[in-house]
């Protein structure tokens, strides 16, 4: 296997690749190699969820989301999940439960979102630190306005579809 890296960033690595496919074929292949990151499906009660709206330079725009982030070199998906909820809602869970994955774009990254449930949250005492490329308003929202918003179109991040569709709530 003939493996170049052609970028690396604080975040990702782009390589090109040259790999045997289980057809006994050869394929060339240019991948982002990401760390992989948690998202937290968090409930204030079994009827209201925290959703944030956050700002996305990539497409200039703010979109509602879950909150997430990419895991640190050697944390664990569990102490990424418990690190973005208080950096991004300013809320600890008192249970995390895991509820499954995500390959977001398999067809050319390794990113693997891990998703959480998070209930018994309880409101930090601390004001929240964010990145100064975090641009995030958290809110709470009935299971119903949540159903209702994504029939409108206004959730359009596919990580937060995913994870609402394990967690039933569509």
């Amino acid at each position: 296997m003939k493996r170049k890296i052609v970028y690396s960033g604080r975040v990702i690595e782009v390589v090109k690749e040259r790999r045997l496919l289980p057809n006994n074929s050869y394929i060339d292949l240019e991948l982002i190699e990401h760390r992989g990151a948690a998202l937290i499906v968090p409930f204030l009660t079994n009827d209201k969820i925290i959703m944030i709206k956050q700002f996305r330079p990539a497409i200039n725009s703010y979109i509602y989301e879950l909150p997430a982030g990419t895991m640190e070199k050697g944390e664990s998906p569990v102490a990424c999940a418990k690190r973005e909820i208080k950096e991004e809602i300013g809320y600890q869970a008192g249970r995390l439960t895991r509820i499954g994955n995500i390959f977001p774009v398999p067809g050319y990254s390794t990113e693997k979102i891990n998703i959480f449930r998070a209930d018994g949250l309880k409101p930090l005492k601390v004001a929240v630190q964010r990145d100064k490329d975090e641009i995030i308003y958290p809110s709470a929202f009935t299971i119903k306005q949540i159903r209702d918003f994504f029939a409108k179109g206004k959730i359009v991040d596919a990580k937060t579809i995913c994870a609402f569709a394990m967690c039933s709530v569509f």
